[in-house]
């Protein structure tokens, strides 16, 4: 980490290179310094994770980082006097004016007290025996002595000491023991901790597995291994497994040779071997060669932190991913008490149940803690109140107690074996709460605003920062919260226990500081500051701390003079993260913030931006999502370097279950915002606005609202220069609007998302050419025409909403069409009488909504043919159709029995939801329950007087419900 803050200022020296002009070559010179630097913290770094971080070692790791942060501060300063005196850097040339050489002599020479202090720097790191070391890394081993590894325990953890074992380890003999005679490969996968190894090795050891196989093979790979020795022990165990004399000259072997040797030993033997702990993505690459495919029925079984170093089961049918998941609370719970509780007979006395669970949940089903902590906790007397001091100081004792450092230092492999890019990214985690939810995109710009995100050609910073949650989460540091219907992650959060890492390291580094209570002491060389819970009454004093990031996340209240101390004095600050604060202004003098890179406003009650905003030349990121602000300033238009606008809050119709967002207004010079992203959502009422729109031709996402009938040529026009749109959303000024969207000759080639709010006179004819069309959303466009003849042809299509879209009597899906298609919606379509679905089409859809239909008497003909469906929801549907599909009555309930989940929902006047499952001992029969439903009706509205909700009756079609 010492390395990122190095590097950030290397990269962060290159980027303003321009603004540098008068002070040139102290900068190189302090570069050429800081290269140097950087290559001696990559060998200590390196000798740290073998022999630990000395002394000496942390004393020179926090110089280096103080003289870093000291570079960037006083470059920032440089660069923000330059801009507010504009004419100091046109005269620090020859022929400097006097008060300007002063000012440059200020600047000069502290930067000349800064290399001074570099070189002197670099040489006392010459002096400990630091080198410079390749991009590469370290020359030499840098595995962990395996006697003192804590890893190599669970090797030899006993078989009752496991709970939770029995169901994956089954399924694993099993891949081991029957299927393919190919060569198969079986990795297991999960964060540091889970007991992957200790799994394995259970299955390794099994008596159906050894007498299976003609030689077995166990090889410990560990974070650096030397690929001669490897396949020498790999020689040695499988010629020891079937009691042989491995052959002498392997000692002597070249990798070459040793791979041939292999190979040629292996050809008829049915070999299983076992690869643990692997991290080098290129080691699968590289020991394949040696271990060949003899359709014997050979294994191989690898367990890795990282999703990308196995091979994955796309590349071939014979590669299995098995991704162990931490245990469930009970299971989780049943281990705490058998260590714990061993002289209780595993029985938690009652007094100390809530605080064994408050311990349970921070483990978060992890074994490795767990164990560790029960085998602590063991020794300690069971009283309520060392439990309860024990709870409340778990943080620290994980990072001081000897007992628990196992899992700290076993967890920390994973953060040392990242690059330094992503070191910075994972450790930003620490500046959110345990169990928060992250939402990606929000987590994505803040990394690209601390400036962790490096250019890559061909690739946005968005794209590259994508890239890097990816490695995160395909190395099991960071769990996927909540994905979308295409499988891309939503939002994400880390493992307790990973945070405890995040928290150490940055405590370590002064990476973060985090405030969550009245006492927090604020630390000035904390370079971001999270508040959590409460702002600190005393947060003035931190206008001399060195902070430039400030993140706030559930706070009662921020005081006003907390927010004239941020904005007036911390003019160096770079991401202000205000998201659901209770604030409902800005200063004015937020044009102070120069540097800002990052505002976020969403969920406040802020209801105007002051003019000066426009003075924050390198804003990339503002998000009024939820706010109040209903106008931006005209000054908006100065922000050349703003990437992502988002401007809306939400009307929610209840009934239909629709967010409608209600775009905010801005004034002419939209067109200059020339490194716009996202642009959402705006009111484009005027035609000139519209043609301003074309020149943003980096534009990914743009929603629009308020679009009137004669302005739609105009916009057609605007986005047909938009080549790399995403996204697209287009309301019209109200229901009863037109949309005359016709003549496009061209739309955009990458649109992936498409939503029109409004009246289609007809279906636009280029909505066919969307071959990259992932979502269409057509709301209130009482089409005619059945819009499924084109709309089915469409190859990449897996999300459609008709809401109110189509007035016809009659739909129709034809074999082969919607190849795609996971989630299908027809609501408000009172014209349709009849839904017919051919066999051979909607292969893949598990979602399907109808309703309102009231002309719709029957279950849509050939529902019975789709397979995939899981979840039924039908809204407002008439009487005799909900009987039809009844369990003990209804003649229609055989084309739905396949799916899992039928839901019925209707309108009544009353907050009362009830709900009934098939078979359910406690229910009346389904038809019984839904005549209950509808005669209750009365007697809701007479308890409970409140505006109409929607209420909804559940019939879920499961096995031991039939």
């Amino acid at each position: 980490m010492a390395e990122s803050a190095v590097s950030l200022v290397l990269d962060y020296l290159v980027q303003e290179a321009r603004l540098l002009r008068g002070i040139h070559d102290e900068v190189a010179s302090i570069r050429a310094e800081l290269e140097m630097i950087q290559s001696f913290i990559r060998d200590a770094d390196a000798r740290a994770d073998k022999e630990g971080m000395s002394n000496v070692a942390r004393t020179w790791f926090r110089q280096a980082r103080e003289k870093t942060f000291l570079i960037e501060d006083v470059i920032d300063e440089y660069i923000l006097h330059i801009t507010k005196h504009p004419q100091t850097r046109k005269r620090f040339f020859p022929g400097d004016a006097i008060p300007s050489m002063t000012q440059r002599h200020v600047i000069a020479s502290k930067i000349q007290d800064i290399n001074n202090d570099l070189k002197a720097l670099r040489e006392r790191g010459e002096s400990f025996g630091f080198n410079s070391l390749e991009q590469g890394g370290p020359s030499y081993d840098t595995r962990c002595d395996p006697w003192h590894d804590p890893r190599m325990a669970s090797l030899f953890i006993e078989e009752n000491e496991l709970v939770g074992i029995e169901s994956p380890k089954n399924e694993l003999i099993e891949l081991l023991v029957k299927g393919q005679s190919n060569r198969t490969v079986i990795s297991v996968v999960g964060i540091g901790g889970l007991g992957k190894t200790t799994l394995v090795k259970k299955v390794y050891d099994n008596e159906q597995v050894a007498p299976h196989f003609d030689c077995c093979a166990w090889i410990t790979v560990s974070q650096s291994y030397k690929m001669e020795e490897i396949l020498r022990n790999l020689i040695k165990d499988f010629y020891e497994a079937r009691k042989e004399f491995p052959p002498k000259e392997i000692d002597t072997m070249e990798e070459k040779q040793l791979i041939s040797k292999l190979r040629q030993y292996l050809l008829e033997q049915r070999y299983a071997v076992v690869f643990d702990d692997i991290w080098n993505i290129s080691f699968w690459r590289h020991i394949k060669l040696a271990l060949p495919d003899n359709k014997k029925g050979s294994r191989i079984v690898i367990t890795t932190r990282s999703e990308s170093v196995a091979p994955s089961n796309i590349e071939s049918p014979s590669y299995h991913v098995y991704k162990l998941s931490p245990l469930p609370l009970e299971e989780a719970r049943e281990l705490f008490c058998k260590k714990v509780f061993q002289r209780e007979g595993g029985h938690c006395p009652l007094e100390l149940v809530e605080f064994s669970n408050g311990i349970i949940k921070r483990c978060g089903g992890l074994p490795l803690a767990i164990v560790t902590i029960g085998g602590l906790l063991s020794t300690k007397k069971k009283i309520a109140s060392e439990w309860c001091k024990f709870l409340g100081s778990l943080s620290s004792e994980l990072e001081s107690n000897p007992h628990l450092l196992d899992i700290t230092k076993i967890l920390s492999f994973s953060y040392q074996d990242l690059p330094y890019n992503l070191k910075a990214c994972f450790l930003y985690f620490g500046m959110f709460p345990e169990d928060y939810v992250i939402n990606c995109a929000r987590l994505i710009r803040l990394w690209i605003a601390e400036g962790f995100v490096k250019e890559k050609q061909g690739l946005t910073l968005e794209d590259v920062a994508q890239d890097y949650l990816s490695q995160l989460i395909h190395r099991s540091m960071v769990q996927v919260a909540d994905v979308d219907f295409v499988g891309r992650t939503r939002s994400c959060r880390v493992h307790d226990m990973m945070r405890e890492v995040t928290l150490s390291r940055s405590e370590e580094l002064s990476f973060c500081h985090v405030s969550i209570t009245n006492n927090s002491i604020f630390d000035g060389i904390r370079r971001r500051l999270s508040i959590q819970n409460n702002v600190n009454p005393h947060a003035e004093s931190i206008t001399s701390s060195q902070t430039r990031s400030i993140l706030i996340l559930g706070v009662d209240e921020v005081p006003d003079s907390f927010l004239t101390t941020c904005f007036a004095h911390f003019n160096l600050m770079k991401t202000m993260d205000f998201e659901g604060a209770p604030i409902d202004y800005i200063p004015e003098e937020v044009g102070n913030l120069f540097h800002l890179k990052y505002l976020s406003l969403r969920d406040t009650k802020v209801e105007k931006l002051p003019k000066s905003i426009g003075k924050l030349k390198n804003l990339e990121t503002l998000d009024l999502k939820h706010s109040r602000v209903s106008e931006l300033p005209v000054e908006i238009s100065g922000l050349s370097k703003l990437r992502y606008l988002a401007t809306y809050f939400e009307d929610n119709d209840i009934e239909y279950n629709i967010n409608f967002r209600q775009g905010v207004k801005i004034h002419s010079g939209i067109g200059c915002l020339q490194s716009l992203q996202k642009l959402f959502n705006i009111e484009a009422n005027n035609a000139a606005l519209i043609e301003e729109l074309g020149s943003l031709g980096q534009l990914r996402k743009l929603e629009i609202s308020k679009l009137k009938r004669e302005n739609g040529i105009a916009l057609c026009t605007t986005l047909m220069k938009m080549s790399h749109l995403q996204s697209l959303e287009i309301s019209a000024t109200s229901e009863e609007e037109f949309l005359e969207l016709q003549l496009m000759s061209s739309p955009p080639p990458l649109l992936q998302t498409l939503s029109l709010r409004g009246v289609l006179e007809k279906f636009p004819e280029w909505i066919p050419k969307l071959k990259s069309i992932v979502r269409i959303y057509l709301i209130y466009s009482r089409l005619m025409d059945d819009p499924f003849k084109v709309l089915q042809a469409l190859p990449n299509l897996m999300y459609l909403w008709l809401h109110d879209g189509y007035e016809g009597e009659q739909l129709h899906i034809e074999g082969g069409g919607f190849q795609k298609l996971k989630s299908l919606g027809l609501r408000n379509l009172r014209g349709l009488n009849r839904l017919i679905i051919d066999e051979g089409s909607l292969p893949l859809l598990e979602r399907l909504v109808i309703g309102p239909g009231p002309l719709l008497k029957e279950v849509p003909s050939g529902i019975h043919h789709l397979k995939s469906l899981k979840h039924l929801q039908f809204y407002n549907m008439p009487r005799e159709f909900v009987l039809s599909l009844q369990p003990d009555e209804g003649p229609d309930f055989w084309k739905v029995k396949h799916i899992p989940s039928v839901e019925f929902w209707y309108r009544t006047k009353g907050e009362y939801y009830k709900s009934y499952k098939i078979g359910h001992p406690e229910n009346q029969s389904a038809p019984t329950a839904f005549k209950k439903l509808q005669a209750s009706n009365a007697q809701c509205l007479k308890d409970i007087q409140v505006p109409d909700q929607t209420r909804y009756c559940s019939f879920l079609n499961q096995p031991e419900h039939q």
